[in-house]
């Protein structure tokens, strides 16, 4: 029996997996840490100045026999009388060469695509890349403990200087 997939012939049970892969778990800690489901507040910044708030939810886990996570990001919640705002899911996988992960978000509410690479930098897990504009883009998971982080989705349209927020999540763990 393969060790990475359950007896299972359900596309959940072959998409999903319990753990890191074994030869790769000692690197999966700077996303795996993130495993769960999360509740979140929503601070959009609009390019005129005005934010616009709201809730949504994250879920993450492991999948790829292991050797890649996989989360959902729901805004608003299931259940609101607010129409969807985003409803995409990000795959992150592990490259052993570069040390760093494959990171490719999609959006199909907001047509919304961007693909990245995502390391550690300083105590921050940091995401960079291009979307499918064209715009290079930074997502930085911050403040992280167990329990919360902070993410901060940034935009810089010509360089990699000139970095506008975009929108926040401020998450809250509700399990593991």
């Amino acid at each position: 029996m393969n060790e990475f997939f359950s007896l299972s012939t359900s596309f959940p049970g072959i998409l999903h997996a319990k753990a890191a892969a074994a030869d790769i778990a000692d690197k999966t800690d700077l996303y795996g840490r993130l495993i769960g489901s999360w509740q979140m507040d929503v601070l959009r910044h609009l390019p005129d100045g005005r934010t616009v708030s709201g809730d949504g939810e994250i879920h993450f886990g492991w999948v790829l026999g292991g050797r890649a996570i996989q989360d959902v990001w729901i805004s608003p919640s299931p259940g609101s009388a607010q129409p969807p705002q985003m409803f995409g899911t990000t795959l992150r996988v592990y490259d052993p060469g570069l040390n760093a992960w494959h990171i490719i978000w999609s959006d199909p509410i907001k047509q919304y695509y961007t693909r990245q690479i995502g390391r550690a930098e300083g105590a921050e897990i940091v995401q960079v890349g291009t979307d499918s504009r064209g715009d290079k883009v930074r997502w930085r998971f911050t403040e992280r403990s167990g329990e919360s982080f902070h993410w901060i989705g940034e935009r810089s349209p010509h360089d990699d200087q000139d970095w506008r927020v975009e929108v926040e999540f401020f998450a809250r763990r509700i399990s593991d």
